[in-house]
């Protein structure tokens, strides 16, 4: 896998819901290189703390396949880097091949694969189009969340080198997040990844209360 940009949010202001919010999904491409911080990336703009940001998201990576197939299904869109929030575009990055816990050396950094990326409204804003958050949903580009467990700078065309570990999980980053689509339940799945120790505990609680709500639900699988 191989960076081809580094992407750093602007704070902008947006309406929703007749409200006045700011949001940092909008990134755009820097020449320079990024500094990746155990608690997000340096001068990156993260408004919203509670659910973006922080040690098990401190930054997020998206391919180039994902790039790809929504291109299709926006030809009149301009897919610039940075379009999906990401501060990595990545050329490579496959969510099905790609486990919880992994770690990589990227330039001088080390990032460990924490969990996918799960939709808010503010990506349907970024594409002009809320149904956009349930298409993301739906199809199989969530890309992917890491921790920072070394610090350092990347920039474009470094590429991401899988580290030697004893202990790995067995959960892919496509896995967990197909947990998150409906259908009949996979109970063996969801405990395999309340089970995952390098998984997020925020997912972990988004998963018990999806599961929570699907067994409340008289129509559930």
């Amino acid at each position: 896998m191989k960076v081809v940009a580094v992407n750093i949010g602007v704070r902008t202001p947006i309406v929703y819901n007749g409200k006045n919010e700011e949001t940092g999904i909008y990134k755009y491409s820097s020449k320079a290189p990024i500094f990746l911080a155990k608690s997000g990336v340096k001068d990156d703009h993260v408004v919203d703390r509670r659910y973006h940001g922080g040690i098990d998201k401190a930054c997020y990576a998206y391919g180039l396949g994902g790039y790809a197939f929504w291109k299709k299904q926006y030809p009149e869109k301009e897919m610039l880097p940075g379009m999906f929030g990401e501060n990595l575009t990545i050329e490579g990055l496959d969510e099905t091949n790609l486990f919880i816990g992994q770690l990589f050396k990227v330039g001088g950094a080390l990032i460990q694969v924490s969990q996918p990326r799960i939709p808010c409204y503010k990506l349907g804003i970024r594409f002009i189009d809320m149904s956009m958050v349930k298409q993301f949903q739906m199809a199989d580009f969530p890309g992917a969340y890491f921790r920072v467990l070394e610090e350092g700078f990347v920039k474009m065309g470094d590429e991401l080198v899988l580290q030697d570990q004893k202990d790995i999980g067995n959960i892919t980053v496509a896995q967990v997040f197909s947990l998150f689509r409906g259908g009949t339940l996979n109970v063996h799945l969801i405990e395999k990844a309340l089970q995952e120790p390098f998984l997020s505990e925020s997912i972990k609680t988004n998963i018990r209360g999806f599961l929570a709500s699907r067994k409340k639900s008289p129509n559930h699988s």
